[in-house]
């Protein structure tokens, strides 16, 4: 039995999907009182509710799980979410260690972030073998999850059979409530600005995969770093803007207005409660260019990422059956 946390999210919405076509039992963990009417044609999946911080109520719900899938964590460059992000990433990820050590669960598959490896001045191309070093780089968000994986190499050596997948930033269709949408909504308003830098993606389908593959393969012990390329924000919006028949932001925003507008977007943050565009963390990022290597991925899974044109063709207009067996 397949047991997936954080299954009503972006990630794990896709993977039930996925899971769904195969001949395994689906227990979708998720937060009391959160949605899955977006799941609802899934009629086989058992849904069970959970909280991270409830190691009570989060054993009981992997009861029976043969494979766990970790999808849930707290995406944010808010520094008023700080102590929630390091909750739900370490301590959250350190209780579905703990948990599966005492179900005696087979797999642990942990779904990290390309940010969780880490990022340097003057490295620009990172890859599995790249170490975590502290730095202003490296945010809330992405120390989080570098700790978050610390617990499950611990699991490791205590005879968990783990593996990770660090995605980069994950594309799908938009949803109001999911992180990545906001690219989306951002040029469906016309908004006039972007900025220098890089954006990594990956496509949602290509983390499904992969995550099946490990499966699979039964590789234990390792990590893979799910990335299909990088490309410029500037492009990215234009591709977005061209599909979605809207006009492209035109204006490259200099570095130092880029950083009064995060101020101000945290302060309306504090206002609103609402999460900002972007943060003082997440402009030192856009000012950076960094490459992931995907040629593990591609070298031990004969795999081939999909083309940002693919990916955006079919997040602005998702009409078609898109999970197939590969297996």
């Amino acid at each position: 039995m397949f047991a997936i946390t954080g299954a009503n999210g972006l990630l794990g919405s896709h993977l039930l999907r996925r899971l769904s076509k195969e001949n395994i039992p689906l227990v979708g963990i998720k937060k009391p009182d959160s949605e899955t009417n977006h799941l609802q044609d899934l009629t086989q999946i058992e849904w069970r509710e959970a909280d991270l911080l409830d190691t009570e109520t989060l054993t009981e719900a992997l009861k029976g799980a043969t494979t766990v899938i970790h999808t849930a964590a707290q995406v944010s460059f808010n520094p008023r979410q700080r102590n929630k992000i390091f909750e739900v990433n370490e301590v959250g990820t350190r209780n579905v260690v703990n948990a599966c050590l005492d179900l005696n669960v087979n797999q642990l598959i942990h779904i990290s972030s390309v940010a969780a490896i880490g990022r340097q001045k003057g490295f620009h191309h990172i890859n599995e073998d790249s170490k975590w070093v502290a730095g202003d780089l490296n945010t809330d968000y992405a120390e989080s999850k570098y700790l978050g994986e610390l617990e499950v190499w611990r699991a490791h050596e205590e005879g968990l059979n783990v593996s990770i997948v660090n995605p980069s930033v994950i594309l799908a269709p938009p949803d109001q409530t999911k992180s990545s949408a906001q690219l989306f909504h951002y040029v469906m308003k016309e908004k006039l600005f972007y900025t220098e830098g890089h954006l990594n993606f990956v496509d949602v389908r290509d983390v499904v995969e992969i995550i099946w593959q490990m499966y699979g393969k039964k590789v234990y012990g390792e990590r893979f770093i799910a990335n299909g390329g990088h490309t410029t924000f500037q492009n990215l919006f234009s591709q977005i803007a061209m599909r979605l028949k809207k006009r492209p932001p035109s204006i490259n925003m200099p570095s130092t207005l880029l950083s009064m507008l995060a101020m101000a977007e945290e302060i309306r943050s504090r206002v609103t409660g609402m999460e900002p565009l972007i943060s003082r963390q997440s402009t030192k990022l856009a000012r950076e260019s960094f490459y992931y290597s995907n040629q593990k991925a591609i070298d031990k899974f004969n795999f081939q990422f999909k083309s940002l044109e693919k990916t955006l063709d079919w997040c602005c207009n998702p009409n078609s059956d898109t999970y197939t067996t590969n297996i």
